[in-house]
């Protein structure tokens, strides 16, 4: 099926519309358990690893037994740093040495990622918008164009093809609006977001 997204000017008007290469946009690439692959493996990439706990070895406390062998009418232990004491060191807790970076193709990676965008034209939540220009950080006009594209009260993925400081410091202080580069497009901030808006420029890119 072949997609096209709305293209929007600043004052919110749709402006015309843009046909979505077949060879991004296909039903034939969307695959979802590469797509679940791939979220897992940023996901699971960005995880900061700080679990770590304290072993037989180095909790305080002394080695000597606690009590004879025999006699007593309670089951046998060592010492107080045993595990099996609630003063104890932990037996096989995490040692924050775990390894939780995956990987996978470059080529699968591309497919999941053009699958993704094809869910997200389908679903109506992409849109383009006529290359803007800013004198300066202007995070009034900013807000004013999500609100005249009636995105105000909606998480917003904005992708521009270039960095801009202009553009990037008029749009980060926007609530539930998060700019991205069109290179680093990913599935965590897709699949978090309510619409993605690209730029025209940064369409055109992607859209090759």
């Amino acid at each position: 099926m072949a997609y096209s997204i709305d293209m929007y000017d600043k004052s919110g008007k749709v402006v015309g519309q843009v046909s979505c290469n077949e060879a991004v946009f296909n039903d034939e690439l969307v695959n979802p358990s590469l797509i679940h692959e791939y979220y897992l493996l940023q996901t699971s990439n960005a995880r900061n690893n700080i679990a770590c706990v304290k072993g037989k070895g180095e909790v305080q406390g002394t080695g000597k037994k606690m009590y004879k062998q025999k006699g007593t009418g309670w089951a046998r232990a060592g010492g107080r740093r045993s595990p099996s004491r609630v003063w104890g060191g932990v037996a096989f807790g995490p040692r924050g040495i775990e390894n939780y970076v995956k990987d996978m193709p470059k080529k699968a990676k591309k497919i999941a990622l053009n699958g993704l965008l094809t869910l997200k034209a389908k679903d109506k939540e992409l849109c383009g918008l006529k290359d803007v220009k800013f004198a300066g950080p202007k995070t009034k006009e900013a807000a004013t164009i999500i609100k005249n594209m009636w995105l105000a009260n909606k998480k917003v993925l904005f992708v521009i093809d270039a960095k801009d400081e202009n553009i990037t410091k008029s749009f980060r202080n926007l609530p539930k609006v998060k700019y991205l580069l069109v290179d680093y497009l990913n599935p965590y901030d897709l699949m978090h977001s309510d619409k993605v808006v690209f730029l025209e420029s940064a369409f055109k890119k992607i859209n090759k």
